[in-house]
């Protein structure tokens, strides 16, 4: 972490280590894909591999933490780093430059926090539909039973087109009933 806080500074504003003994570093958001980017491709560090990105929300108006989870495959060490997003401003850089596989894991955490990953290829929800009303459910703010009452939550779920949320080929299991051109009668049998 010191090679980390001397290239970087201001950038990294604060660090500490978990109770399992794993580094964390909270790093400014706007300088996310920089700091990233070096934990990367620096040889004394080589985080080659995103294990995970994730979301945390504390509640209570405290800003939401974007969280990095980094593994470094040469030199058999994990590293976590944060960025935390105040509530009126959830927008930092997507990392799918660095990793692909930053992906869905940022459509994921987009859909259930409501976090903007800008330069993201195709920001889109994963799991709600596509026009879910309510938000975003992994919030503290999110309300238990969602924002709408059970009777228009029901009303919603029963004027809504079913093929909106299929692939047209969904609705075509099985293929069309097989006809046969013409019975044949069982072999050993007479006809009349």
């Amino acid at each position: 972490m010191e090679a980390l806080i001397a290239r970087f500074g201001d950038a990294v504003q604060r660090t500490e280590i978990t109770s399992a003994g794993q580094d964390v570093v909270y790093v400014n958001p706007a300088r996310n894909t920089e700091v990233l980017g070096w934990l990367k491709d620096d040889s004394d560090h080589r985080y080659d591999l995103l294990v995970d990105v994730t979301a945390v929300d504390y509640g209570g108006g405290r800003p939401i933490e974007v969280v990095y989870q980094l593994w470094s495959i040469p030199h058999k060490r994990a590293l976590r780093v944060k960025c935390e997003l105040p509530l009126d401003a959830l927008e930092v850089a997507s990392v799918v430059s660095l990793w692909q596989t930053a992906d869905w894991l940022e459509r994921e955490v987009f859909d259930l926090f409501g976090v903007t990953f800008t330069g993201h290829p195709d920001l889109r929800r994963i799991l709600m539909p596509d026009d879910y009303e309510e938000g975003h459910p992994l919030r503290k703010d999110f309300p238990l039973r969602g924002r709408f009452s059970r009777a228009e939550q029901t009303r919603r779920a029963l004027t809504q087109d079913p093929k909106h949320d299929y692939m047209p080929q969904d609705f075509d299991v099985g293929g069309p009933p097989a006809v046969p051109d013409q019975v044949e009668p069982p072999s050993g049998s007479e006809s009349a």
